[in-house]
């Protein structure tokens, strides 16, 4: 059997984590896979149930588990806690306690909500990337210093640092990916400014060698950044730092005009942990109409990267595809002339299209 955890967190965490259980059993089913579920909290329920956001029990169960499907977690009513006991805290919790050292948001247009997108159809049409961000290195755990007085001025400083190792961890898990893709691999750096760049072209030159049929090309981020928004139809792999990445996918994530449909993966040392990019919304919780399909195409991720069922995964993401085709729209995404559906609702079109 394959040990799922489910961590359904706050707010609408829990409707959308139950909703991509469903569809997973619905693929247990049909592809005889033999998946078990374990639900275990953190956040803001785990604060309030254990006094802590993220337990050693949990972080434990998750570190033994197959593959970890994650909510959403954070509330107005945690606000005035103590950094520490925050909800977001489990999240940082998880990725230093599994080593998720990668984290991958795929981009998607989809056809049918390709008017949302904020950038023309023509530009946007046929879209389909994939970034690969590094997670636990670089300038966001390096040395810092949040004050110092040098020649009577008042400073700060954070210190950019990757070893090879590091570099070449995340750079051979993006030709991997690049491989069942449409092998493109581009590299993002700022090679002609800073020297830890520098090292990374360098090193993922090297690695590119032991992937000859995998095309690689190197971009400076902030050209980069234009070409998302210019030219997004050329990018299959973007690989690029932790600060490079946070941008670049937040950047990325609003091409296909709604975060709710966004997943994500963060791929770990001993397990990987798979989330929708969007948050826990307390605003709109239990009201059943939060979009469940981030979450669902998530779970997807985990059959893909986890579990090596590709099949799987596909039966999911192309039932998505037809719930779409068909006109159904969760109140994030509905416009005039299509079907408005709730949570539940479009869980169970999404499972019978499976």
């Amino acid at each position: 059997m394959k040990k799922i955890i489910v961590i359904p967190g706050d707010g609408i965490g829990q409707e959308i984590t139950a909703s991509a259980v469903e569809v997973l059993k619905k693929v247990d089913e049909k592809f005889k896979i033999g998946m078990e579920y374990e639900t275990r909290d953190a956040g803001g329920t785990s604060y309030e149930k254990f006094g802590s956001p993220l337990t050693d029990e949990t972080l434990d169960a998750c570190k033994k588990a197959d593959g970890v499907l994650f909510g959403a977690v954070g509330g107005k009513k945690w606000d005035s806690l103590p950094v520490h006991l925050r909800p977001e805290k489990a999240i940082f919790g998880l990725r230093k306690g599994l080593g998720l050292f990668a984290n991958l948001r795929p981009t998607k247009v989809y056809p049918e909500l390709i008017n949302s997108s904020p950038l023309k159809k023509e530009l946007v049409a046929g879209s389909d990337l994939l970034i690969v961000r590094e997670l636990v290195g670089g300038i966001y755990f390096g040395p810092r210093c949040e004050s110092e007085t040098k020649d009577g001025v008042e400073q700060a400083w954070d210190t950019e640092i990757y070893s090879v190792p590091e570099i070449e961890r995340i750079t051979k898990l993006a030709f991997e990916t690049a491989k069942i893709r449409r092998g493109k691999v581009t590299s993002v750096d700022k090679a002609n400014v800073l020297a830890a760049s520098r090292l990374w072209r360098k090193v993922v030159v090297d690695v590119a060698k032991n992937f000859p049929d995998v095309e690689l090309n190197h971009l400076y981020v902030d050209n980069a950044a234009m070409q998302l928004v210019l030219n997004p139809k050329q990018f299959d792999v973007i690989v690029t730092n932790n600060i490079f990445g946070d941008i670049l996918s937040d950047e990325a994530a609003v091409i296909g005009g709604s975060i709710g449909l966004m997943p994500s993966a963060s791929i770990g040392e001993f397990t990987s942990l798979y989330e929708p990019i969007h948050g826990s919304a307390p605003d709109i919780a239990g009201q059943g109409i939060a979009n469940p399909m981030g979450t669902i195409l998530s779970a997807a991720m985990l059959l893909r990267y986890s579990l090596n069922r590709d099949d799987a995964a596909k039966a999911i993401e192309t039932a998505i595809d037809r719930t779409l085709a068909d006109g159904y729209r969760t109140a994030d995404i509905f416009t005039d002339g299509f079907k408005k559906v709730g949570t539940n609702e479009v869980t169970e079109i999404i499972i019978k299209n499976i």
